[in-house]
């Protein structure tokens, strides 16, 4: 199984946002942006079957660009297991009930992304391990993932995922 686990782009900054936090959008600058590095991850030929996020809409929106961009044909399944403070184990849990020859990209916030990285490479949380906006990794499971057993294939910021197009 390889997951991929994308940080949503550059979302409008808080102190300028007056409506739901929940609702709060990407920037236009963030939407080419993730489009861009979108465009990258189409040049690692990856083929997802699954393509999940955090109901939160700057990462729905993040998800549509890398569907539109990636993999038109697979639906988008929206999961709170990628909601900011949602426990890495509950995004654990559901990579492990998917086939082991899927490829699943998953969208969503820091600090969660960087935790779930730490616990599938690690066993557990650890300190330094971030997303960028709009940056990804890819990892790999040669058998049903649990804890500590994930391989890293590839971590890239936005900018190393723009310069593959």
């Amino acid at each position: 199984m390889e997951c991929i686990l994308f940080r949503h782009g550059i979302a409008v900054e808080r102190a300028d946002w007056d409506g739901e936090e929940s609702l709060r959008p990407l920037t236009p600058k963030g939407a080419e942006k993730t489009r861009e590095a979108a465009a990258g991850l189409l040049r690692l030929e990856l083929e997802p079957g699954y393509l999940w996020t955090s109901p939160l809409a700057r990462a729905f929106d993040t998800a549509k660009i890398i569907r539109q961009m990636l993999c038109p044909r697979t639906e988008l399944h929206v999961h709170e297991v990628l909601l900011p403070e949602a426990s890495p184990g509950k995004l654990l849990a559901l990579l492990a009930s998917l086939p082991l020859d899927s490829t699943v990209i998953c969208v969503g916030h820091e600090p969660h992304l960087g935790e779930t990285a730490g616990l599938l490479l690690f066993g557990k949380p650890v300190t330094g391990l971030s997303f960028k906006k709009a940056g990804a990794c890819c990892l790999r499971f040669r058998e049903t993932p649990k804890a500590g057993r994930a391989e890293l294939r590839w971590w890239m910021g936005p900018s190393q995922l723009r310069s593959l197009r």
